[in-house]
């Protein structure tokens, strides 16, 4: 992946990736009216799982994370976040193709939650994602992954 590599997130990263969320996410959330300095960092504090999450590093530079966590009936993708000077370089694209297809996810159901408006809504519909239901804030979608047989 252009020199990118995936390593398994550990509790030492945590403060690195909740600034990375606060900076992701600082435009989304203040369109919504939500942006809060202290509380962006600490709702990634208190969901952040290192054991299902990957860091994105280029030269041993943090550019992104992402998490996919088991939950009933299923995965749930969350946390991912691609530093902005990275962005719009398929980078998304690569890690979400390289996501779907490993073995542990095949024939599992994947839930995520994307920021009204934000682009990378149109991302997971790419991915055929669809909509299951939204709110004034999140937009909730859903995908069965399915095994191609060769």
């Amino acid at each position: 992946m252009d020199g990118i590599i995936l390593r398994q997130a550990v509790l030492a990263d945590t403060e690195q990736l909740a600034e990375l969320r606060a900076l992701v996410l600082r435009d989304d959330l203040t369109r919504l009216g939500r942006y809060d300095e202290i509380r962006v960092r600490e709702r990634f504090r208190n969901t952040f799982h290192p054991e299902h999450t990957r860091i994105l590093e280029r030269e041993g530079v943090l550019i992104g994370c992402v998490a996919l966590k088991p939950i009933e009936g299923g995965l749930l993708l969350e946390h991912f976040y691609i530093h902005p000077e990275h962005q719009g370089r398929t980078l998304g694209t690569k890690v979400l193709n390289l996501l779907l297809e490993q073995e542990d996810v095949r024939h599992k159901r994947i839930s995520l939650n994307v920021l009204q408006g934000s682009p990378a809504q149109r991302l997971y519909e790419r991915f055929g994602f669809i909509v299951d239901h939204e709110d004034a804030v999140d937009v909730f979608m859903t995908k069965d992954i399915r095994m191609i047989s060769s």
